[in-house]
């Protein structure tokens, strides 16, 4: 089964996400759980964690369809140590929280070099991080999702992502978000069946869509290859709808969040719907 959502507001309270996600037709969501410009956060109180699983409950959306996405501060892959481990820190938190909501996923940027150190030496530490942060967890799986490789971010291609994965010991709880615009604008062109065809059967040989626990569904304003990350509405800008069209017929994103993170949010009830109506009779 296809589970579709949005990126929804969690504004008064993370207990409002579920209610926002079922006002637009949503079998999944993503939410920030705290304000995600922010390095500190006062914690979740016991009121808004129980209002948040039993408005999940309520709206019938299942923990598992649940993509919380991290603040945009943090840096898994910062060469520089007391920034690192701020960035650690923050990681965490997000976690414990996660579990404090009784949700399975965290979204994640993977992270930027910075230019002060490699690609490779970067992964490791983002891996490292990884490692540091399920030790101390439990129940949540750290999803790394692919980026649109501006700056010295690190994502930008299967291969990084198949890197950070080897280096974590634990890889019952490491996983991918896939999303259609970063996907696009870091080079591999999903405007034709054809073309998916050819860049998924990539991510199986590099990656493993056995690692696959997300995706983001983005058109993208930018053209192919143009490694700037500006999502458009679906069908309004350079990737068309045929990607969504193979992705909701395509059993291999069965059973995961997918999530629209798409610009203008009064159209998401009409993209939520055209997405399950490309979905082809049985």
């Amino acid at each position: 089964m296809k589970y579709v959502g949005a990126h929804v507001s969690a504004s008064g309270g993370v207990e409002n996400a579920p209610l926002n996600a079922a006002k637009i037709g949503a079998r999944a969501f993503a939410l920030f759980t705290k304000n995600q410009r922010q390095w500190v956060a006062k914690p979740l109180t016991e009121e808004s964690i129980a209002g948040f699983r039993e408005n999940l409950q309520q709206v019938g959306i299942a923990p598992e369809q649940v993509l919380p996405h991290d603040s945009y501060l943090i840096n898994l892959g910062h060469p520089e140590k007391e920034a690192l481990q701020k960035s650690r820190n923050a990681f965490l938190d997000e976690m414990q929280r996660c579990q404090q909501l009784g949700l399975k996923l965290l979204n994640f940027h993977p992270g930027a070099h910075l230019g002060k150190c490699t690609e490779e030496e970067s992964l490791a530490i983002v891996a490292d991080s990884i490692n540091w942060t399920l030790e101390q967890t439990e129940g949540v799986t750290a999803v790394i999702e692919n980026t649109a490789g501006q700056g010295t971010n690190l994502g930008y291609c299967f291969e990084h992502l198949a890197a950070i994965i080897d280096q974590v010991e634990d890889k019952s709880r490491v996983g991918v978000c896939l999303d259609t615009c970063h996907t696009f604008t870091a080079g591999y062109d999903l405007r034709t069946a054809q073309a998916c065809k050819a860049t998924f059967a990539e991510f199986e040989r590099i990656v493993g869509f056995n690692y696959l626990c997300g995706m983001h569904l983005n058109d993208s304003k930018p053209d192919l290859g143009s490694r700037v990350d500006r999502h458009d509405s679906l069908g309004k800008g350079k990737l068309g709808l045929e990607v969504f069209r193979y992705i909701m017929n395509d059993a291999r994103f069965e059973d995961i969040p997918m999530v629209l993170e798409t610009i203008d949010d009064t159209l998401w009830p009409e993209e939520i719907a055209l997405l399950y109506g490309m979905v082809a009779a049985q």
